[in-house]
């Protein structure tokens, strides 16, 4: 089979900044490769119209067209004469886009498309509770009712989606995956005693960073050596007109708490493994989330953690058995969990196995790339007797 991911974002060093969306489409992308299946990508918003194989995945970097009021539809109608021209020439059998923003509205391609559900930009506004824009929210239910098929990367996220859009379409789950050889587990950093509690992800208000300060002055209070390690890309706030989250977030801090605070920005995605590696914990605090990848690469490495008790939170975590569930307004609660943590090392050890245990039975690349594969095979099938 020959797939081929429509993506604004990917983990490559040709390719920019990537978050959640681009993570999950790497581990399924080299999982499905694995398998004998051919994968493309079509990365949308590049600097430069340009293609490259790397790995045998086949790279597309895709420079939209700019031109004022008409951009989007330009930008679609080149994805469509791109995915046409290579199905055309038997390179792509299925296209898989996501839901943000809705790329995928207004190309009308010949071959199936499909739409993984990681939240969309209407999705993540509800949980935050902020508006939507007009335009995106548009697009968004257009693509939704036009694709050949959907898949939503929680039960959660495929409900709530389809009341928001005031749909009801049928949506299959296939959570995100980890890849379990590259998120494997040091036996020597599982013996290093340290207090590090680590956040990673971006700096971003819907993400929990403003309810975090709050959350580590309790546990500076009773463990002073504790740290805060902060990895990630600050971004501006929409609420406050801020530029900067982490200046947001640094006013919230005692001064006591604050120098042992290290925010050391964003890193490169293969240095990622070794920052959660020599981390104590893992905490994330965050309201709105579709299913993370960043929660099953902590697991996957063992890590105990403290997360969000919010919608999709329970489709990972069993709370009480590998992790705690909080949630992040309870700011006494969610210290006392990791303070809990930070005193207890049989409950670590507990947390940590039982957590990579979910991860290989529920999460692996493999498991999640052969559902995909059973799912895009159904979704060909059914296109092609149409």
């Amino acid at each position: 089979m020959k797939i081929a991911f429509l993506t604004p974002e990917y983990p490559h060093e040709r390719i920019g900044h990537s978050g959640g969306i681009g993570t999950s489409i790497k581990h399924l992308a080299i999982a499905l490769n694995k398998l004998g299946h051919e994968v493309s990508l079509l990365i949308y918003g590049q600097n430069e119209d340009v293609q490259f194989k790397e790995d045998d995945i086949q790279f597309y970097k895709i420079k939209n067209p700019k031109l004022k009021g008409v951009s989007w539809y330009l930008t679609r109608k080149k994805i469509q004469k791109l995915i046409n021209g290579l199905h055309t020439i038997g390179k792509i059998d299925l296209v898989e886009a996501p839901d943000w923003t809705g790329i995928a509205s207004f190309i009308n391609i010949n071959c199936p498309i499909v739409i993984r559900e990681n939240g969309s930009d209407t999705y993540f506004c509800y949980l935050d509770q902020r508006p939507v824009k007009a335009i995106n929210r548009f697009h968004e239910k257009q693509a939704l009712k036009q694709v050949d098929g959907i898949i939503a990367v929680s039960q959660f996220t495929g409900a709530l989606t389809n009341k928001l859009f005031n749909l009801n379409r049928q949506f299959t789950v296939i959570p995100n995956a980890i890849s379990l050889k590259d998120f494997k587990p040091s036996v020597l950093s599982l013996k290093k005693s340290s207090k590090t509690i680590l956040y990673f992800g971006t700096l971003i208000r819907k993400k929990g960073l403003l309810e975090l300060p709050h959350i580590f002055n309790i546990v500076n209070q009773i463990h002073p050596d504790a740290t805060l390690l902060l990895v990630g890309k600050d971004s501006p706030d929409i609420k406050t007109q801020s530029g900067s989250t982490w200046a947001l977030m640094q006013p919230l801090f005692t001064v006591s708490a604050l120098q042992k605070v290290n925010y050391i920005g964003a890193v490169a995605y293969t240095k990622m493994r070794e920052q959660i590696q020599n981390a104590s914990l893992c905490v994330f605090p965050t309201f709105a989330e579709a299913l993370p990848v960043s929660w099953l690469e902590a697991m996957a490495l063992k890590k105990p953690i403290v997360a969000s008790n919010v919608g999709w939170a329970k489709e990972v975590i069993n709370d009480g058995e590998n992790g705690f569930l909080v949630h992040p307004t309870a700011h006494k609660d969610y210290a006392n969990k990791i303070i809990k943590l930070l005193e207890d090392s049989t409950l670590c050890e507990t947390f940590s196995r039982e957590a990579r245990q979910k991860v290989e039975q529920s999460f692996s690349a493999e498991i999640i790339a052969q559902k995909s594969v059973d799912f895009y095979k159904k979704i060909i099938d059914a296109y092609t007797v149409s």
